[in-house]
């Protein structure tokens, strides 16, 4: 897994929304980072996982780090930089949806490309490469064409609306890439065109399997997702509903959504099996208040992923 990694300030409104005044709620601050989230969600999935990431010298990425391996993960990898570890900051409504998020990782770009030619061997040897759009265009680039020698798949996890362009530059490129993990929003950046319904999506989707994507996931919150995948001349898609589970905080939804999905393709699924295992650690994430729930491993998703495969629909 590379990408980024940092401490997670989150406050979560206690009422109703108000812009442009405080509002009363509660705060947490816990170790996270999309990258790091994902290779977390992995190694309670038993999934073995080395993180390559940067963090600073100070007291967070002594915090990051010790917590991040003692959870299962190889964070000997990780680049302890110049600057300070990255904070994201999440404001949360009493619903527990984002209201607005604020990035500040900038040493995410001292993962540069000498310093993952200087991690070459284990990525080469990964059974998949696993990257976020936290990372610079050109590390981006590297890592793609570093798996493409190697034959190892990569899935990129776009990270945000911003932040996707970057995977854009690269499918402009004409690069072949095993599976992107959209949401809605970021899937609309992809495809420059607004996407008002399930058909629509289910278009954008095939308009990147055009530009070298072999699988679209597309997460679409409460509505579940989307999964397209090309088999040879040949596209299928299929609508898996969200579990039903109670959301708390959506915050490690995403991650955990990859995390599942990559753990199934890892064991040997195929896209849908893994797919339908994405969902359901995505829902055991979002109904618990940690970005990472206590509770993510394989034996408590099975029935869930059972229940999923027979609302699973072709469409």
């Amino acid at each position: 897994m590379v990408g980024g990694a940092n401490i997670d300030i989150k406050v979560t409104i206690a009422g109703a929304t108000i812009p442009a005044t405080s509002n009363p709620g509660t705060a947490t601050v816990s170790i996270g980072g999309v990258g790091r989230n994902i290779a977390h969600n992995l190694a309670r999935l038993g999934t073995p996982t080395r993180l390559i990431s940067a963090v600073g010298r100070d007291p967070e990425g002594d915090r990051l780090l010790s917590e991040t391996a003692a959870a299962g993960v190889d964070v000997a990898a990780v680049r302890r930089g110049r600057g300070k570890t990255g904070v994201y900051s999440a404001v949360l409504d009493r619903t527990g949806e984002l209201v607005i998020g604020v990035s500040a990782m900038d040493i995410v770009d001292e993962i540069t490309q000498r310093f993952l030619g200087r991690n070459r061997t284990s990525i080469a040897g990964a059974a998949f490469v696993v990257a976020d759009c936290n990372l610079q265009r050109s590390s981006l680039q590297w890592l793609q064409q570093c798996a493409k020698e190697n034959g190892r798949a990569l899935v990129v996890e776009p990270v945000s609306a911003v932040k996707v362009e970057k995977l854009s530059a690269i499918l402009r490129r004409g690069a072949e890439i095993h599976t992107v993990t959209p949401n809605a929003q970021q899937l609309e950046v992809l495809s420059g065109r607004d996407l008002k319904s399930l058909g629509a999506i289910q278009q954008a989707a095939r308009r990147l399997h055009a530009r070298g994507v072999l699988n679209v996931l597309v997460g679409l919150g409460p509505d579940g997702a989307l999964l397209s995948t090309t088999q040879g001349d040949e596209v299928k898609q299929h609508h898996i509903p969200a579990p039903q589970a109670k959301p708390v905080d959506v915050t490690g939804g995403g991650d955990a959504h990859v995390a599942g999905y990559v753990a199934g393709l890892v064991s040997g699924m195929r896209p849908l099996q893994a797919a339908l295992l994405g969902q359901a650690a995505a829902g055991l994430a979002v109904s618990s208040t940690e970005t990472v729930s206590r509770k993510m491993a394989l034996p408590a998703l099975t029935q869930t992923v059972s229940a999923l495969k027979r609302r699973v629909k072709e469409i």
